[in-house]
């Protein structure tokens, strides 16, 4: 009953350019789906947005660890991996310089704020970035995302419309989730607040459960 075990809530900051954060956005739902926890998805733009340059003076080592590193990670927890097929990202991977054009950031990010929105983000997010980093190919085609969005429990024609036609309050909105991170504490995803204190990281989920259960977090 909601009067013996409140529902707590939690935000989570959440990009889908993140490898990081399709391996935290499985397990977050699942907590939430179990537990009485309430996990409110706040997408934002990746850092080949918020600072184009950023990548082009990263360390060489960088990517090289990355691609070592996420494989590794989704095999230790029995998560499905494969490079998207397009990268969210328009960038030359040789020179990391970000295109001008994004036709495909924008597009996923406001349709995960839309869902957001709903109440469905984080069942959205889960759902498309297993597309994104779960082997599919062209992920951005076809029904694939309205078979993504049906399985949040959303429909994807008015997803889509809302997505495109109120592109620039969805902006908004993304702009104030990056900044109630920053507020928060932390800048990097996947961060999830809880009770005022970021935790940022896949590999921080643990220690945010751990947390949220001294605070009374318990079985649904």
């Amino acid at each position: 009953m909601t009067g013996a075990n409140p529902i707590l809530p939690a935000d989570l900051f959440f990009s889908f350019r993140s490898p990081y954060s399709y391996l935290a956005i499985g397990r977050y739902r699942a907590l939430a789906e179990s537990h009485t926890v309430d996990i409110a998805l706040r997408p934002v733009y990746p850092l080949a947005i918020r600072k184009p340059d950023f990548f082009e003076h990263s360390n060489p080592a960088w990517l090289g660890y990355l691609l070592r590193d996420v494989p590794r990670l989704a095999e230790y927890h029995g998560i499905p991996f494969g490079i998207p097929r397009p990268d969210p990202i328009v960038q030359d991977l040789h020179t990391r310089k970000i295109a001008d054009k994004q036709p495909y950031i924008h597009r996923i990010t406001r349709l995960g704020q839309a869902a957001a929105r709903r109440g469905h983000g984080l069942a959205f997010a889960h759902e498309a970035a297993g597309l994104i980093w779960g082997g599919a190919a062209n992920w951005h085609e076809g029904d694939h995302l309205a078979q993504a969005a049906s399985a949040a429990g959303l429909d994807f024609t008015d997803l889509e419309a809302e997505a495109r036609d109120d592109a620039d309050a969805l902006d908004i909105e993304i702009a104030a989730n990056q900044q109630a991170l920053e507020d928060a504490g932390h800048w990097g995803v996947p961060t999830l607040v809880f009770d005022g204190e970021p935790f940022f990281g896949q590999d921080r989920i643990d220690i945010a459960r751990w947390r949220m259960e001294q605070k009374g977090l318990q079985a649904r």
